[in-house]
């Protein structure tokens, strides 16, 4: 049986800022984000909450900004822990992979902001250090971007895109009720 935890990425105000990141996907996925913080709180499973500091002044997520802030019912509560980073993973420059082994957790939950991006590197880490992860693919979201040669992938093409590039290799993934159904009732506590 493996220890499960949630762990949820950078839901901060500053990716509703459309005009700064463009055109996004999946408008539901806060929706699902937070029923899953819910159920794991209720059952009393760890949640492990992440925010992006950015170092660049013109971004959102920088800490002058009111976008640095989490998104309203994402704020820790006193026994979960929040870990800032400044970088795409989670890992990096954090005490996080630290907390999971003394914590003992096997497997991770991984939801939050952006699919592509920390989402991604994030997972990609924790599967390299030999933690399961599953991935809710309608708990995270993506946005439209311009290639190196011009190219637009909208933001739905980059989403699964992302997740194609982790199934399998990286992390198993699943639905909101997929994980609801595994992970939101308290005889699911060690899975």
């Amino acid at each position: 049986m493996k220890k499960a935890c949630l762990l949820i990425i950078d839901v901060q105000k500053g990716f509703d800022d459309t005009n700064f990141w463009g055109e996004r996907n999946n408008g539901n996925a806060e929706e699902n984000m937070f029923l899953l913080l819910v159920a794991f709180r209720e059952v009393g499973l760890p949640i492990f909450h992440v925010q992006h500091q950015s170092e660049n002044e013109n971004s959102p997520l920088h800490p002058s900004k009111l976008g640095y802030q989490l998104k309203t019912g994402f704020e820790p509560k006193t026994d979960e822990p929040l870990f800032i980073k400044n970088v795409n993973s989670a890992f990096i420059g954090t005490n996080l992979k630290e907390t999971l082994e003394k914590e003992m957790i096997k497997h991770i939950v991984i939801i939050g902001l952006t699919t592509n991006h920390c989402v991604s590197t994030t997972t990609r880490m924790a599967a390299n250090y030999g933690f399961s992860v599953s991935l809710v693919h309608d708990a995270t979201a993506a946005f439209k971007i311009k290639s190196y040669n011009g190219t637009v992938f909208s933001a739905q093409d980059v989403h699964e895109s992302a997740l194609a590039h982790l199934h399998q290799e990286f992390a198993e993934i699943i639905s909101t009720d997929e994980a609801l159904s595994r992970w939101g009732s308290i005889s699911s506590y060690m899975q």
